[in-house]
This record gives structure tokens, sequence and C-alpha cells, in this order.
């Protein structure tokens, strides 16, 4: 199969029937969304009238994300696609942390059908781990997405001042000497990379070489030249030009440090990137920042959001189509 097929079969819907419904097309738009390392960290669970999305610890980052936040920042960004695809079928969501099960559970009743922009850009959003062009954003584009980002306990942070960003790009200099020191970190990170096609169709998940700009090789290859020709001030090289070449740095915190504040964090940064795609333009997530512990509190001091978490770090702006990354099959994240 080719990587073109199989990104084709992940954009289809099937038809919905809101009498009989079939929540496994929910599902298929709630995989659509952002994850780190496009680790897809979710199980799907099914009932009359409920979903419930429950962390998948198996695909688990402990170096990258050992607190699971990252995880569960991503059932968050699920749960936001799933509502907003729910809504176009006619359902409406009410979405809340369940500690019993340390998940997602969201209650359907039947509603109007709403077909929103942010649910037509469910299909179009995707990282883009490249160099924008720089242009400033309109007012009104920025209060579109300062209004995207927030929710219940969280908020977002826009920000567009060169210095700003210049700043931004040195905490995640810090971030990048910091990770890559680290062998196990190093590790990982080559573990969820799929250097070549036959990697990326087989698994349907992971950081997909040509989506972050690399070419398709073997895995020796691959492995070899990030050996060797990566590193730390490499990296930042090329970090500090994307950051300086983006409109606008978005960084969402929370008022508290909880998994369900770690679920509405995300939530909130998937609306705020379905806002960006629906504006027509790029996001990435640049998130060194608030990976190291240590780098944390000295990043939130800068921000001056006194003893609030800042949670995820996003870059905005125009850029090129890049390659999709690939998602697994919906029955795959059904349990």
């Amino acid at each position: 199969m080719k990587y073109s097929d199989k990104v084709g079969d992940i954009w289809c819907h099937k038809a919905f029937n809101k009498a009989n419904p079939d929540y496994s097309v929910l599902v298929h738009y709630a995989t659509l969304a952002a994850s780190s390392h496009n680790t897809q960290p979710w199980i799907f669970r099914l009932k009359p009238n409920r979903i419930q999305i429950l962390p998948d610890f198996s695909r688990r980052c402990p170096e990258v994300d050992p607190d699971d936040h990252h995880l569960y920042a991503s059932l968050g960004c699920a749960a936001e696609n799933l509502l907003l695809a729910s809504k176009y079928f006619g359902l409406q969501g009410r979405c809340g942390y369940d500690e019993s099960t340390s998940g997602v559970q969201i209650d359907f009743e039947e509603t109007g059908s709403v077909r929103s922009p942010l649910f037509e850009a469910i299909l179009k959003r995707h990282c883009s781990r490249v160099g924008y062009d720089g242009e400033p954003l309109s007012s009104e584009q920025l209060q579109q997405l300062e209004e995207a980002g927030q929710g219940e306990g969280v908020a977002v942070m826009i920000l567009t001042e060169k210095e700003q960003k210049e700043q931004v790009a040195a905490y995640v200099a810090k971030g990048n000497r910091a990770q890559f020191s680290d062998p196990a970190w190093s590790q990982e990170l080559k573990s969820w990379i799929r250097f070549n096609l036959r990697e990326a169709v087989k698994t349907g998940d992971g950081l997909y070489g040509p989506v972050m700009g690399r070419p398709n090789v073997p895995r020796w290859l691959g492995k070899l030249v990030m050996r060797f020709g990566l590193s730390a001030e490499k990296q930042n090289e090329k970090d500090y030009r994307h950051i300086l070449s983006s409109s606008a740095i978005a960084v969402v915190f929370s008022d508290a440090d909880d998994k369900a504040h770690w679920i509405t964090a995300g939530r909130c940064c998937q609306h705020l990137a379905l806002q960006a795609a629906a504006l027509g333009l790029k996001t990435a997530f640049i998130n060194q920042p608030v990976e190291v512990a240590s780098l944390r509190p000295e990043f939130a001091r800068f921000l001056r959001i006194g003893n609030r978490r800042p949670d995820l770090v996003m870059r905005i702006g125009h850029g090129p189509e890049m390659p999709r990354s690939l998602r697994r099959p919906v029955e795959d994240v059904i349990g």
C-alpha cells in the first residue's frame, strides 16, 4: 500500500444515523488529533450515549514525558475533535475527567447538526515542522486564536514580538541541550521515528521522516544519520530559524497541575490548532521548555504566570503544505 493510499483511507468517513449511531465514526475524527510523538496513546470505549477515552500506558514516553502530562493532554486533543464531530452529526457531548477510569468521559444527547469551520479544519490540521514566512497576523486573527485557546482553568498567551520569540528560542535551546545529553531520551525518540515508508505504513504511528522534512531512508541509515548528524547545537540552529520565521508563539497554561487540567489544556491546544488551520495557518509544537522539569519553573517566570503550569508551546504562521502523519485504524483503538 502506498503512503498516499493510506492517507486517503484515513480522511474518509461513513454515514451516521442518530437513531442508531455508529460511534466509530466519531472515533475516526478523534484519532486525527495531535499526540506527543504521534504515539496515539488512547483507547476508546463505546457505550450507549457515552464514549470514554482512556489512557493507553503501553504507548507512554517515560523519558520525554515522565509524569504523563503529554499523554493526558493528548486525550484532551482527541476529546476536542470528538466533540466537534459529534455536533456535526447532531449530538451534544458533555465532557469531563472521570477519576474512576483516569480518562475522559463524554455523554451524549441529541441536538441539531452544526457544521463549524473548526469541524472542517479537523481534516486540514497537522503539524508542519518547517520554516514559515514570518508574515504578521492581523489583530482579528490574533483575537480568534486567543479566544480559541481559553478553557476552564486554562488560558493561552500569544507572543508576537521578535524579542519574545528570541527568548522562547533560548528556552527551547536549553531544553534541547538537556534532552540531547540524555541517552535514554535519544533512544526513546529513535523508537518513535519511522525512517521510511514501509515503517510508517506498517505501524500507522510515530514520526515519519518526510513529515519532518527528512528523506525517506532505510532504518539503519536513518539511525546512523541521527547518531552523527544530529546534535543539540544543530537542532538549536534549526529551531531558532523556525521560531523566528513564525508569526506567533502560543503558550497554553493551567491554573492547577493535575490530570483534569492537563486534559483541558489538550482540548484548548487542539481547539487553538484547529482555529489556526481554519484561518489557513500552520502549527508545530516546540515543547522543550515545558518537557524539561527543571526548566519549566524558569519558563513560567519568563511568562509571568506565577505558580501556574505552562503546558504546551506551539508556533503559528503561514507555511508550505507538508505530508501528514498516519493514524492507526479505528478498530485498533476501540477497546
